[in-house]
Order: structure tokens, then C-alpha cells, then sequence
């Protein structure tokens, strides 16, 4: 956030939403220029969706899903899951390799065929 704007609050943290939307609105087109995702059905629409549901649980607003966030995904799609669990599904997506999940893991997770237990 440019170190010149003085803002307080609601403002503050609308400007990082948004500058979040724009980030994940980039990816979103580097997938839609994808040849592997060209013949995915209503792409656009589930990449909107993908985005808006991922701004929501990111939570600490640094571009991952940490634990936390997944655990309230898991809970708001009503099937809660253990710390175990939810440290396997972290394990699956990211190939072992990291604590949270970023978006472009999010997306080929939500587009993959094992993504049944988030598409819930």
C-alpha cells in the first residue's frame, strides 16, 4: 500500500481486499489462457467463484489459506474436519512442500478430479 494514502480502518483494509481481488484476477487469467483448461465447462464463472470464496478464507490476507482458514471452509461446507485431516488435505494440495494453500493450489485442486471434499 503506497506509503502516501493516510488511510484508517474500513478504507485500509477495502484497498487490501481489492489489491487481493486484482492479484487473483491475474491468475485467473493465466488460466484462462491455459490449453490444458480450455475445455473445462463455464471456466470464467468457476474461476470468479473460486476467487471470491478464497478472498474469504484467507484470512491473515497474505495470498494463502493457512489451517485456521481451512478449518473454517471445512466447517462452512459442513463437513469439519480433524487437525490430522486437514493437515492431509494441506499435504495433498501443495505435494508436501508448504503449511498453506495459495490460490494457484486452490485452483488446480477445485479444477482437479480428487477435489471432491472441497466441492462439497
Amino acid at each position: 500500500m503506497p506509503s502516501n494514502l493516510d488511510l484508517q480502518g474500513g478504507k485500509a483494509f477495502g484497498l487490501l481486499k481489492a489489491q487481493q481481488r486484482e492479484k487473483l484476477e491475474e491468475i485467473n487469467k493465466e488460466y484462462m489462457e491455459d490449453q490444458k483448461y480450455r475445455d473445462e465447462e463455464d471456466l470464467p464463472e468457476k474461476l470468479n467463484s473460486f476467487k471470491n470464496k478464497y478472498a474469504e478464507f484467507d484470512l491473515n490476507d497474505q495470498g494463502e489459506i493457512d489451517m485456521m482458514g481451512l478449518k473454517r471452509m471445512m466447517e462452512k461446507l459442513g463437513v469439519p474436519k480433524t487437525h490430522l485431516e486437514m493437515k492431509k488435505m494441506i499435504s495433498e494440495v501443495t505435494g508436501g512442500c508448504s503449511d498453506t494453500i495459495n490460490y494457484r493450489d486452490f485452483v488446480k485442486m477445485m479444477l482437479g478430479k480428487r477435489s471432491a471434499v472441497l466441492k462439497l
